[in-house]
């Protein structure tokens, strides 16, 4: 029985240590395609954290490279290349560690991580500042499960 009260509690702790290792390695960052400084490579970084294996990323510099990347593994979006790799779920279920995507520029959806409860960790798209969006998962188009 102390088993099955324990395990939850390591399951949150694996979250909150992957998202903060996350946000202390992109806090103050700008987005940048030229850097590799996108929200792939945030989640990439993100899913290693959280004790996931993902792919190796090929090297892009701008959201053309992003999309020629994304078509050369065989994916129509970013949505879809998640897809591949965690379960959706319900944006309404998302964990602290989850991911979400919202519509982006270029084409391309944001990937944001869920930082608790009305929060989403993520660049914001006027001005590239990683921040954390307040607010409910009106703008959320999908969510996995990390």
């Amino acid at each position: 029985m102390v088993v099955a009260e324990v395990e939850p509690v390591i399951e949150l702790e694996r979250r909150r240590a992957a998202t903060e290792r996350t946000l202390a390695r992109y806090r103050g960052k700008v987005f940048d395609w030229s850097k590799g400084v996108t929200c792939v490579h945030m989640a990439r970084f993100h899913l290693k954290a959280m004790g996931h294996r993902p792919q190796t990323l090929p090297r892009f510099r701008s959201a053309l490279g992003a999309k020629r990347a994304l078509a050369a593994h065989g994916w129509e979006s970013v949505e879809h290349m998640l897809d591949t790799m965690l379960p959706r779920i319900a944006p309404a279920q998302m964990m602290l560690g989850d991911l979400a995507t919202v519509p982006g520029q270029d084409g391309l959806d944001c990937i944001l991580i869920c930082a608790g409860p009305f929060k989403l960790l993520g660049w914001h798209p006027e001005d590239g500042t990683f921040v954390a969006y307040d607010g409910g998962n009106a703008e959320v188009s999908g969510a996995w499960r990390a």
